[in-house]
């Protein structure tokens, strides 16, 4: 099985004051912290060995998690010592990208439950460079349908899934040729996607939600819809009785 890695890196400005004495992957969600949540699933799934590319306040989540023993997997750190952003934290840890033949990684304000496997597959039938996780776009409005002759609002969906549109769910396959793409410094996004793309070998699994649970967790409004669906739903694996 791949190795998985976890981009921790990030300082959370839109969840301050929370963040100014915890790093971003350890803010709680309800009874667990985001990375816990990660743990746990990255675990149900068989990726037991887990990289943390940590950056702000480093020392807090080294020291939280520990070797990973006490969740029952083994967790290793790549550190930065100065903000890289996503792209450059991968090249720093381009040593261990190397080692593997293929690799997930995943943002670390993302909480799931969707298969990475898939992921892996996809990029070593199809000989890609990386393969991504799309997710449908979730409206943050209500969308009114309306009557337009009789200017009526016949029908109110509050926040629906919009599968007309996919984003970026921040969960990847990597091979080691990645490292050619990555840059000193800046986002992956913003960088190695879009040249991926451009040349074809940038592939895409989509997920939809349900049966699959995504968030991401970038605003305190983030924070108590997620805390309020994964209560809801009764655990993040709850609904995946089969691997």
């Amino acid at each position: 099985m791949a190795l998985a890695m976890i981009l921790a890196g990030g300082y959370g400005k839109r969840l301050r004051p929370l963040t100014l004495e915890v790093p971003k992957p350890l803010v709680k969600v309800g009874e667990k912290s985001v990375i816990e949540y990660q743990i746990e699933w990255l675990k149900y799934y068989g990726f037991d060995e887990i990289v943390v590319l940590a950056g702000y306040l480093k020392e807090k989540i080294i020291e939280h998690l520990g070797s990973g023993a006490k969740y029952g997997v083994s967790i290793t750190y790549v550190v930065e010592d100065e903000p890289l952003g996503t792209g450059g934290a991968l090249k720093n840890a381009g040593s261990v990208l190397k080692r593997n033949e293929t690799v997930v990684v995943v943002n670390g304000d993302v909480i799931t439950n969707i298969d990475p496997r898939k992921l892996v597959e996809d990029v070593k039938e199809r000989g890609l460079v990386a393969t991504i996780a799309a997710v449908p776009l979730r409206s943050p409005y209500g969308i009114l349908s309306i009557d337009e002759e009789r200017r009526l609002i016949v029908d109110f969906k509050e926040k629906p899934i919009l599968y007309e549109y996919w984003i970026n769910g921040g969960v990847y396959a990597f091979t080691p040729k990645i490292i050619d793409y990555l840059p000193e410094y800046g986002d992956i996004e913003k960088t190695a996607f879009p040249e991926l793309a451009s040349a074809g070998k940038l592939g895409v699994i989509k997920y939809s939600i349900p049966p699959y649970y995504w968030k991401s967790i970038d605003t305190h409004k983030d924070l108590e819809e997620a805390s309020k669906e994964l209560q809801a739903i009764g655990g993040l694996l709850g609904s995946l009785s089969e691997k």
